[in-house]
């Protein structure tokens, strides 16, 4: 051999039945290049060499070989029962102290749809090499994985967990990978009081305690997405956004949860989507909603699918933001498609600008944590454990720092236990199936966990979920930038250099809406205030008028207080139009509801004024000059005051019904929006128009009881006029003109109220149509009552100033003549009876004489 020959004496009782037993062995140690000299068997006993023939057992045995005693008969081995062949060409000493076996039963999918074994499994085994070469961890102690294929099928994974369970040695716990294999098992594991420690489950359906009680796992949950996302909704201030997902359980749990975390957070979710193969349904809705933040839940196929329906809908830009998930292949949108009929050149286009949030799963800062390996030194073992394979070609090769953690939390869990179960008389050698004390105390020390792994810091929610950091990346020029992480056990969002929006500030969550009130034009409102002073003052005139010639007999057979209370009415009437063009341009909205209520008694009463003075006059000419033959003789003297009753009563009606409606349903500002509009030169924003209107509650009810009431009195008011056009009398000398008044009102009344309401959305047009209307119908009813009176007086000379006896003698006469008149009129019927009776008297002879 090389470096000389050696003599190695080696004594291994093997006794009857014995526990304890001085084992006695002489060695020497030699160093040997290339392996270890042989040992001699025990007595009464012989040495097992695995795998190697008697020629080669002659020879020098390599590094790591490992030989086992075993015992003649009926006797047992006293000491240990296996020995290595170390590096330094000695063999493991036998006489440390003998470690007691912990077993982990493993699922681990080297194929399948997930096959992250490949890369976890030796990962795994790593961890496992350094815990038990540590005293400091679990001293007593040597954990031993026993592992299956699942293939990540659950299928397969039910009949290996029997085997697991079912087949010596009792597994202290169990590692499952693949989130379907964890669900069964996780929700099996509860019935044999095992804990479950996953690597390698990311469904949101895992998180649920009353369902997985006894579950933990150092792969992020899918969910940890979204208080990264959250925290970027936040910075960005965007407080409305978009989803669009495949159906499928983890989407739509961690949407689920999403929507849940927003609502917290003040943010709405305006658009759901959701497809299960084509998504060019759901882009189409996500355009005609204009969704701007969009967050996109699918698998990397789909991806490409839905971003080809993207480009054909023009849904992207610097207008829109998509969130994307961070664990597709980096060229996911070049890779040729035969689903797909874009082109790379499309798909690049439409995915530039997007957002991706990733789960570290490797600890991007240079620390050794709890097993003294940086992040970077566990990367370089594992590459050399996997003998060179490509990662990009080997399954799990991502998640093997978190199948390295999950071992590294197992143990350190397991070492903080050994403490408490001594203080109780426990052991963790003295688990099985049936023990709830060791397993709660497994758990205690799994839900404290704290520390740092190759894969970051690792710590566990409430729901046994790892809380671990995610990366932020932004798709610029073709490829992928770091914007920033989220630490979410601390709940700190850090940027890479400058936290802006990279290469412009981040766009709207929305279209801009900026809302513009519609206000009067002021040119309008100014022109028809000018006709309606002028019309005012034209009322003053006509009122001072009337007033002042009031003793005139002429002015005195036209009732002159009818007469001014029609000038009045009209005044007042015209003092409508200025607060029927006073907007919120002029006044703030606190003041708007006085002026509504100006408008509606101005013009209320002014109506009720003029028309039912002139109403009161046609009616009473009506009334008295339409009777009977027989029953004209028994005309009575006009009443004046039973004229001013009945306008009295119009007017109280009329203060009644509006003291009621204002009381009970009072009127208030109301905003009408109209459709938007988007103004030229920006087409991120729109223009929302706004108009502000005086209403109430019950405002069509209301308007019905007014226009209904008003509509019969101008009616009747036409019909009174009509049938007294013949009509003439000194009493009321006037009637005629009112009459024409009444015709004009009326006409105007009735083609300007419907025609205001359908106009109402129109401001300018409904002011200058009811307006006009009201400036006509005063001037028509000014220039008809008062111009003939001004006009006759002034060419008759029929003044106030001429002598108060001319005036009476006039009278007088006047007086004379009319009972004359009365006097010729029974005269003439009385002759008319004679003649009559004459003719009848002549008719008799003539008979008589023809008889003859």
């Amino acid at each position: 051999m090389n470096g000389g020959s050696v003599s190695v004496n080696v004594l291994v009782l093997c006794e009857r039945y014995s526990l304890e037993s001085l084992i006695i062995f002489n060695y020497l140690h030699i160093f040997f290049s290339s392996g270890c000299a042989i040992i001699r068997p025990p007595r009464d006993g012989g040495i097992r060499y695995r795998g190697l023939t008697q020629e080669q057992v002659v020879q020098v045995l390599p590094v790591d070989y490992e030989i086992e005693y075993i015992c003649r008969g009926n006797r047992v081995i006293v000491g240990p029962k296996v020995r290595k062949c170390l590096p330094d060409g000695t063999w493991t000493d036998l006489n440390q102290r003998s470690k007691k076996k912990l077993y982990i039963g493993a699922l681990f999918p080297m194929s399948g749809g997930w096959p992250g074994g490949q890369a976890c499994l030796p990962a795994a085994q790593m961890a496992l090499d350094l815990v038990n070469k540590r005293t400091d961890i679990l001293p007593d102690y040597e954990l031993e994985l026993i592992y299956y294929d699942s293939m990540c099928d659950p299928g397969e994974a039910t009949k290996l967990l029997y085997d697991l369970l079912y087949t010596e040695p009792i597994k202290i716990v169990l590692m499952p990978g693949c989130s379907s294999v964890s669900t069964l098992v996780a929700e099996a594991a509860r019935m044999w009081n095992l804990i479950v420690l996953s690597y390698g489950s990311s469904s949101p359906a895992l998180s649920n305690r009353q369902r997985f009680p006894t579950f933990f796992r150092t792969h992020p949950s899918a969910t940890l997405h979204n208080p990264t996302r959250v925290q970027l909704f936040q910075k960005w201030k965007w407080t409305k956004i978009a989803t669009i997902q495949q159906t499928t359980e983890v989407f739509t749990s961690t949407l689920d949860d999403l929507e849940q975390r927003v609502k917290e957070a003040g943010i709405e979710i305006s658009v759901r989507q959701s497809f299960l193969t084509d998504p060019a349904v759901a882009v189409k809705n996500l355009k005609r909603q204009d969704a701007r933040i969009i967050v996109g839940l699918f698998y990397e196929t789909e991806a490409r699918k839905v971003f080809c329906e993207v480009y054909k809908e023009k849904l992207y830009g610097k207008k829109y933001v998509w969130f994307l998930i961070g664990w597709y292949a980096d060229n996911w949108f070049k890779i040729k498609d035969p689903s797909i009929n874009c082109t790379v050149e499309q798909m690049t286009e439409a995915v530039e600008g997007h957002v991706t949030t990733e789960i570290v799963m490797l600890n991007p800062e240079t620390v050794r944590g709890a097993s003294n390996l940086t992040s970077q030194e566990f990367l370089a073992q594992l590459m050399s454990k996997l003998g060179g394979k490509n990662p990009e070609e080997t399954g799990g090769f991502q998640e093997a720092p978190l199948a390295y953690d999950a071992v590294w939390a197992l143990a350190l869990a397991l070492n903080k236990t050994v403490g408490p179960l001594k203080a109780k008389g426990r052991r963790l050698e003295d688990f099985n199936y049936n023990n709830k004390d060791i397993t709660a105390e497994i758990y205690r020390a799994l839900n404290t966990s704290s520390f740092e792994g190759v894969s970051g810091h690792v710590v566990f929610d409430a729901q046994g979920s790892r809380m671990a950091w995610t990366l932020i990346e932004q798709l610029q020029g073709g490829s992928y930038k770091k914007i920033g992480y989220f630490d979410m056990t601390k709940g700190n969002l850090s940027w890479y250099g400058n936290d802006r929006w990279i290469g412009s500030d981040p766009p709207a969550d929305q279209t801009v809406v900026i809302q513009k009130f519609r206000y009067l034009s002021q040119k309008l409102f100014v022109s028809v205030s000018v006709f309606a002073g002028l019309g005012i003052l034209m009322g003053i005139v006509c009122l001072t008028f009337n007033i002042y010639n009031s003793n005139v007999r002429y002015i005195q057979n036209s009732q002159p207080y009818l007469n001014n209370m029609t000038a009045v009415g009209c005044m007042m009437a015209l003092a409508a139009v200025f607060p029927l063009g006073i907007d919120g341009l002029h006044v703030r909205n606190s003041q708007f509801p006085v002026v509504c209520q100006f408008r509606l008694w101005l013009l209320g009463l002014g109506f009720s004024l003029a028309y039912g003075s002139m109403f009161t006059k046609i009616w009473w000419v009506h009334t008295v000059f339409t009777k009977k033959d027989e029953k004209k003789d028994k005309r009575k003297h006009l009443e004046p005051w039973k004229l001013y009753a009945t306008v009295g009563v119009l007017l109280v009606i009329d203060i009644l019904s509006l003291m009621i409606w204002q009381i009970v349903d009072p009127l208030h500002i109301t905003v009408e929006k109209f459709t938007k509009e988007a103004p030229k030169g920006d087409v991120d924003q729109l223009i929302e128009p706004l108009l502000q209107h005086c209403s109430s509650e019950k405002m069509n009810t209301w308007l019905g009881v007014v226009y209904g009431y008003k509509g019969l009195l101008l009616l009747l008011g036409i019909f009174l006029a009509y049938e007294t056009k013949s009509v003439s009398t000194e009493k009321i000398n006037d009637h005629r003109a009112v009459g024409m008044a009444i015709y004009n009102v009326s006409v105007l009344c009735m083609i300007t109220a419907p025609v205001t309401m359908i106009l109402s959305s129109k401001q300018d047009a409904s002011f200058a149509f009811a307006s006009l209307a009201i400036i006509f119908s005063v001037y028509i009813t000014l220039v008809v009552l008062f111009v003939p009176k001004m006009r006759r007086l002034i060419t008759r000379g029929e003044w106030q100033s001429d002598q108060q006896e001319t005036m009476k003698t006039g009278s007088s006469t006047n007086n004379n003549d009319e009972e004359k008149s009365r006097q010729l009129e029974r005269e003439n019927k009385e002759l008319q009876k004679i003649i009559q009776e004459v003719l009848c008297h002549l008719h008799f002879v003539q008979h008589t004489v023809e008889d003859v």
